[in-house]
């Protein structure tokens, strides 16, 4: 079977999806599309995709069109987007997922399958899309029940073909495990950058660091564009995890200020078996 396969969006994860799809079939022409230029002149020479389009109208009798912007976009995207084929896939790979299917105009909704690859990297751009983010990783598919049967069913071929795992939940229920797995790991990660950042000379500091700093820095690096609008639609869920996380931060404080040594040892321990479920 021949497929054509639509990417707006050709950073790091439409880059990747693009290298991905093209790996796993022979017989697929992959058409991209981005408002950045120089995106789309790189994402050509890198063999990310084997043509770029100028208008959404050019995606029209695409098998699959896939989403790979921010959140903020997906949704503009999704309440403008140009009349679509009826069999075609639209499918999302927003990190966030409530507030992106209440978006999905009562048109399009059979051809919506909304997902979220659980894979990425700090990076950003064509340049950045690597062969095999997808590989090996989970995928969740969100309110699936809810999307056209062959849309549905084209959504799970393609990922699974690409090496994903697949699980379903709903959107809520998604978007309040997101914000412990994912997005308030991405505030932590920006607070850490910025309390050493307000030291007196961070690059002094920054010079010792040794795996551990690197590993819980490394996504500070990630774009303030897309997690500031990831941030804003989970707000609630991210604000509980935060919440969770501060009770914790503050048990360790007091512990480690009252000198309840065996206590801390024993928080610590409790820590350790989160590695028995990883």
């Amino acid at each position: 079977m021949f497929l054509k396969i639509g990417i707006i969006g050709l950073g790091l994860m439409g880059g990747s999806l693009g290298i991905a799809v093209k790996k796993s079939y022979e017989a697929i022409e992959v058409i991209g599309f981005d408002h950045n230029a120089q995106h789309c002149i790189a994402a050509l020479e890198l063999g990310i995709v084997d043509k770029v389009v100028d208008t959404l109208e050019d995606f029209y009798g695409v098998d699959a069109l896939f989403l790979a912007v921010p959140v903020d976009g997906i949704i503009s995207l999704l309440k403008n987007l140009p009349e679509i084929e009826e069999s075609t896939a639209i499918i999302d790979l927003g990190s966030t997922k409530e507030k992106i299917v209440q978006s999905v105009p009562a048109k399009i909704r059979q051809n919506f399958v909304a997902a979220h690859p659980m894979t990425g990297t700090e990076k950003s751009g064509p340049t950045a899309a690597i062969e095999g983010l997808y590989h090996g990783k989970a995928v969740v598919l969100c309110d699936i029940e809810e999307s056209g049967e062959k849309q549905k069913n084209l959504a799970k071929q393609l990922f699974t073909d690409i090496g994903m795992k697949i699980f379903y939940m709903d959107a809520k229920g998604h978007d309040r495990h997101a914000a412990y797995i994912s997005h308030m790991p991405h505030a932590l990660s920006y607070a850490l950058a910025n309390a050493v950042m307000k030291q007196e000379n961070p690059k002094a500091i920054i010079a010792l660091a040794g795996g551990g700093f690197k590993d819980m820095s490394r996504i500070a690096k990630s774009s303030p564009n897309m997690w500031r609008d990831v941030f804003r639609q989970n707000k609630m869920h991210l604000l509980d995890g935060i919440d969770s996380f501060s009770e914790e931060l503050a048990t360790c404080k007091m512990l480690v200020a009252e000198e309840r040594w065996d206590e801390l040892h024993q928080w610590m321990t409790k820590a350790n078996t989160l590695h028995h479920i990883l």
